[in-house]
Parts: C-alpha cells; structure tokens; sequence
C-alpha cells in the first residue's frame, strides 16, 4: 500500500496514541455482554505467487490460491470489488473454495466512493449490494475508501449516502483527507454520527499519516489496516503495542477485530500475521491458527 509509505522510519513515532472519550463510550455500551471476542486477520490479496511452495503446496494454479489462502487466513481485504463488482458465478466460485469460519471483507467499488458527492451512484449501490449479499455467511464487512479529496465540508454529501446504503450490510469508512483530524471536534462530530448509525470507521497505522491512526471506534467493532515495513524490528515492536490494545478494548466491550496486515512486499505478510496471532493467543488465552509454512515434497536421489 503506497499510502502513508516512507524511505526511512528512523524518525517516525510508532507508539499508539490516547483513546478518544467516544471509544470507551462505544465500547462501554457492550461491556458484560458475555460474547466472547472473534478475530479475523488476512491481508488485501491471495495471488502471491512467491507464497507457492511456501504457505501454498508447489505447483498451486492461480485458479486454486483462493482455497489454500483460506486455510492460512480467515479473512480477505477484498480490494478486487474496488475495481469491479463481480459476478454471482464469481460470488458462487468464491465461497465453495473457502471453508466455514472465512469471511470476505470487499472494498466499495471506485464508481461509488470516488464519484463526486457520489451523485449518480445508486444504480452501482444497488448492483455492488446484491453481489456481496450473495456472499451470505460469508460476508464480513464492507468498507468505504473515501478519496483523499473528501474533506468536512463536504459531510453532508456522506451523510446523505449513509441514509441510502443497505441496513443489512456491515460498512466501515477510511477517513483520510488531513482536515478531517487537524480539529478534533470536526471528527468527533462525525464520529457520534457514525456511532448512531452503527458504522464503523477503519483505523490505519502506516509511517507517513500518524493522523489516521485516531483510534476512535463508533461500534463494537475493531477495522484495522497494520502497514509495516518488510518486517523490520519495528514491525513487531507495533504488533505488541495492538495486542495490548485489543486485549485493554477487548475487556471494555470489544466483538470483533479485523486485521489486515500490509507490507510493501506482500511475500512478507504471513510472517508478521504469525507473530501477531502467536502473541494474541498468549495475551488472549485463545486459540487462533496462525499460518504456517507448508512442508514441501523433497525429492529423493538415487546418487
């Protein structure tokens, strides 16, 4: 993910900022309500072709990663519905390849959340609502990409699309436009808003926007996009700092949490998935598989 990328880290504050007061509100809602926290980790793409023979057996079809992706992970950031929405026999495709448990997290389609005040959308909605229905106990959550142009004043134009979107479809929105956190009301305003409607927000912890990463849940529901930096130490020093974070909001209310793991090299993303999941189980007391590399056929010799 370009996004927030930088050449060097040296300087760059990793730590987790202070919740705001909404988030504990939120949370606060749910607490003792006895549901035990679900996790689902995966990454924005299963076509690693470097992940064959390594967390795929050798000589793994293209056509076939879907099937062994879900082994390895219980969800997918599905960016392929940004580009386009796909078809049932896609949809059909799709779920027979991954087993109970999976979920499928697709991204809104550009030709909704990248259209100006997103006039003129409702014929994409409605055609992007029937598909990812179809994925039935497969789906997870949708998530909104707004554009980097989608400033405050502008918040009636989402607002209004917020009305019209589907009840029954999970969405969470990515705020990232720099305005939308340079005053603290505007957001927060935007925030109970969301919390009202029960739409979720996306968190993003990259390098170069430590503004998105403003920590403020409107559900009981964490979205987090984790970018890290081909496994550097710093990688695993952030993942720490999560598992602490979700173990603290887990205790205050916490249903679920969505982790999405990028790297700028995405043959890396199931090394740092694992740590994260090894130390979620320790802090959790739970019992999540992480991935793990499968053992290949070695090929015997006669000489």
């Amino acid at each position: 993910m370009k996004f927030g990328k930088l050449e060097d880290i040296s300087q760059v504050d990793f730590s987790l900022p202070d919740d705001p007061s909404g988030t504990a509100e939120v949370l606060n809602k749910n607490k003792g309500s006895q549901n035990k926290l679900n996790v689902y980790f995966g990454c924005p793409a299963w076509s690693c072709k470097e992940w064959v023979g390594k967390y795929y057996p050798a000589k793994t079809k293209p056509a076939d990663y879907l099937y062994h992706y879900s082994r390895q992970f219980n969800t997918i950031e599905l960016n392929t519905t940004h580009y386009r929405i796909p078809k049932p026999e896609t949809i059909n495709r799709w779920k027979q390849s991954v087993p109970k448990g999976f979920t499928f997290c697709p991204k809104l389609p550009q030709s909704i959340s990248h259209k100006k005040f997103f006039q003129g959308t409702q014929e994409a909605l409605i055609q992007f609502a029937e598909s990812v229905n179809k994925l039935e106990r497969t789906l997870g959550t949708t998530f909104m990409q707004l554009p980097p142009y989608f400033q405050p004043k502008d918040q009636w134009a989402l607002e209004q699309f917020i009305e019209n979107f589907p009840k029954e479809i999970p969405l969470a929105l990515e705020f990232r436009h720099e305005a939308w956190f340079q005053d603290f009301k505007i957001f927060e305003k935007m925030c109970n808003w969301l919390a009202k409607k029960g739409i979720s927000t996306v968190i993003t912890d990259v390098a170069g926007r430590r503004d998105v990463l403003h920590q403020r849940l409107t559900t009981p529901h964490l979205i987090l996009r984790l970018v890290g930096n081909n496994l550097h130490k710093t990688d695993y020093e952030r993942v720490n700092l999560w598992v602490e974070k979700i173990a603290q909001w887990s205790a205050e209310g916490l249903e679920s949490a969505y982790l999405f793991i990028h790297e700028p090299d995405e043959v890396h993303c199931p090394e740092i998935t694992t740590y994260l999941i090894q130390q979620l189980n320790k802090k959790l007391a739970i019992k999540l598989v992480p991935p793990k590399p499968i053992p290949q056929e070695v090929q015997g010799s006669l000489f």
